[in-house]
């Protein structure tokens, strides 16, 4: 029983973007770690939109030791076990896979150019790109982007309500959660009840955890050692990296929905017009 809940724990995870916004894009973990290592604790600004900071620091804690536990062992072995080149194979694969589920909030968003960006990488990777195993669509010029239903609710207008970090699933707030749970509902495979249908399910969410923890085991190590309050830089990032997430990539945010008064948001766009005036 306790096996199965930790499983359907990281389905969940694997299938959706929101917990796992930070690290689903660690196809490129130098960068993931540089930022993180860049973002400043805000103790000031945590009153506002950290009210539950005692609860989520004990799930923090807790969720550290599972990884460490579980998690980084698992990567560990799975990167002894298979080639760099192959690692990367899978990590195109799992992103190809979570296409559809792009698509369909790129539509809900009303962002029709990336929607066909969306579509276009798709049928090139599953065709051309072996299933989805290569890229070509980045080399023909078509980006990779991100989207989930809870950034679908920010466009909309939600407020995202108090930070919280979940069991298993780490940092989110209330609205990305109730994203989060939107996301998987949508996943086609969770409604098949076959026994095929949930190995399937069970299958990818073990593979994404390990491939997205695998080239993170260095940085984020490096991060707990040096960073003097891992829990709020944690917070900090995510709370930075979900806004810029909604705003796709755009350095005007002033009409986007707002985690609250982090004055790490205000940093960030001098630092992106600062960077646009050089």
């Amino acid at each position: 029983m306790i096996v199965k809940s930790l499983i359907a724990a990281a389905t969940g995870l694997a299938l959706t973007g929101a917990a796992s916004a930070q690290l689903s894009d660690a196809g490129d973990p130098e960068a993931f770690a540089r930022e993180l290592q860049s973002t400043e604790p805000d103790p000031a600004g945590s009153a506002g939109a950290d009210p539950w900071e005692g609860f989520n620091r004990k799930m923090f804690a807790f969720n550290d030791a599972v990884d460490g536990a579980v998690f980084v062992p698992a990567a560990k072995v799975y990167r002894a076990t298979t080639h760099k080149k192959q690692r990367k194979g899978i990590r195109n694969f799992l992103a190809n896979a979570r296409a559809p589920l792009i698509l369909i909030n790129d539509l809900l968003q009303g962002e029709f150019e990336r929607a066909g960006e969306t579509a276009g990488r798709f049928v090139v990777n599953t065709t051309i790109g072996f299933g989805g195993m290569g890229d070509p669509a980045e080399r023909m010029g078509i980006p990779q982007h991100s989207e989930d239903f809870g950034q679908t609710l920010a466009v909309w207008g939600a407020s995202p309500g108090p930070y919280v970090v979940l069991p298993f699933f780490g940092p989110s707030s209330v609205r990305d959660g109730f994203g989060a749970g939107v996301d998987t509902l949508l996943d086609p495979v969770f409604w098949i009840s076959t026994t095929p249908a949930r190995h399937t399910s069970y299958s990818r969410a073990g593979v994404t955890l390990v491939s997205v923890r695998e080239p993170l085991i260095e940085p984020l190590a490096d991060i707990k050692t040096n960073s003097l309050d891992y829990y709020a830089s944690f917070r900090s990032f995510y709370m930075q990296a979900r806004k810029r997430e909604i705003a796709n990539g755009r350095t005007n945010f002033d009409d986007l929905p707002d985690f609250g008064d982090f004055d790490e948001f205000d940093e960030f766009e001098d630092t992106e017009e600062t960077e646009e005036n050089k």
